[in-house]
């Protein structure tokens, strides 16, 4: 299994006990995803709709990849990878 890093943006850090970057296992964007929403208590729920996709306004890149253009969650992951999670910004 890979060790992945998972880079938090600010507004997800509460979750996470203030840690900007947290190493988990996985093969997969989803698998990991799921594992830091056992691991962190809504976190699941603030990126993920139903636990099946990407939140409409949460980008989620594997290295400098977004996964939309890969194969969403279903994404393989390999040992060293990092993963950003980028929540959209609007303003006015």
């Amino acid at each position: 299994m890979s060790i992945i890093t998972v880079k938090i943006p600010s507004p997800l850090r509460p979750l996470t006990a203030g840690q900007a970057e947290v190493k988990i296992e996985g093969a997969t964007v989803g698998e990991v995803l799921q594992k830091m929403n056992s691991q962190f208590k809504g976190f699941g729920d603030r990126v993920l709709d139903d636990g099946k996709t990407v939140k409409r306004f949460i980008n989620v890149f594997v290295n400098e990849d977004n996964i939309r253009d890969k194969k969403e969650l279903d994404t393989e992951l390999k040992n060293g990878d990092t993963i950003s999670i980028l929540p959209s910004i609007a303003g006015g």
